[in-house]
């Protein structure tokens, strides 16, 4: 049965509430948010949250997320805006993807915007290259093997595939809805067009698309894919982003736009 919207934000409400903390931004991430959800898809919920300052001010280091057990359909969980400041500094996907996700529940304050305005500076080609093709690699091993596959897999690996491919193009994050990747990069009228949306029309339709024969022109492609970007990023320079400063600032004002100004003035 689907979730409502207005439930999951009444759920990280209560997490606010639970935890002590506020939500600066929450979305969607996962195949709903990448467009291709089966029937049976978790609402996968992920968060970006602050805690007062004394929090902070502790010789211990402390646990910096919160997860919730997946209760009927929904799996939600966040990251302290600690840790999410120090992925980003090292240009991590799922972060990036998380601020541009198409299915955004909250955005309070600025920060999430201001992150947004600052992503270029951070983004690494090569690191989300690899992250990507990792991805690509695993699922590609552990599920598209063989005679018969696990069909709705494909899905999982025609991704970040084609999502290396925009890096390559376009130096830039690749954008979050596997369509826009498909328009974007495979040629219209190709044989291979046709039978990827044959796939995700299948796959928006409900199809169960349990293990099937093997789709031989999209393993073909893939594998070619693969071997081609094992290439490329190895030869991918790494960038040297030097953040520190302004991530430090934009955690400060945030602490003082949450809590009020007497947050920081020790």
């Amino acid at each position: 049965m689907p979730i409502s919207r207005q439930h999951i934000i009444e759920e990280l409400h209560a997490i606010e509430r639970e935890e002590q903390i506020r939500i600066l931004y929450a979305c969607e991430s996962g195949s709903r948010a990448w467009g291709f959800p089966s029937k049976d898809s978790d609402y996968d919920v992920r968060f970006i949250y602050i805690r007062p300052l004394d929090w902070y001010l502790s010789i211990d280091e402390k646990r910096d997320v919160i997860e919730r057990p997946i209760s009927n359909l929904l799996d939600i969980n966040g990251w302290d805006l600690k840790k999410a400041l120090k992925l980003f500094r090292k240009s991590n996907p799922p972060l990036l993807e998380w601020l541009y996700s198409p299915i955004p529940y909250m955005e309070n304050y600025s920060v999430a915007g201001r992150i947004r305005d600052i992503s270029p500076l951070s983004f690494s080609p090569k690191s989300c290259m690899y992250h990507y093709l990792h991805m690509a690699k695993g699922n590609y091993r552990d599920y598209l093997q063989g005679e018969q596959v696990k069909i709705k897999k494909y899905f999982y690996v025609l991704r970040p595939i084609l999502a290396c491919e925009w890096i390559e193009r376009h130096n830039s994050l690749p954008p979050i809805e596997f369509q826009d990747l498909v328009d974007g990069l495979v040629p219209e009228g190709s044989d291979l067009k046709a039978v990827i949306m044959e796939l995700l029309n299948r796959k928006i339709a409900g199809d169960e698309m349990d293990y099937e024969p093997r789709i031989n022109p999209i393993n073909e492609f893939l594998e070619a894919k693969i071997t081609y970007y094992e290439q490329i990023a190895r030869s991918m320079r790494d960038t040297d982003n030097r953040l520190d400063d302004q991530l430090d600032e934009l955690f400060r004002s945030a602490l003082t736009e949450v809590w009020g100004k007497g947050a920081i003035n020790l």
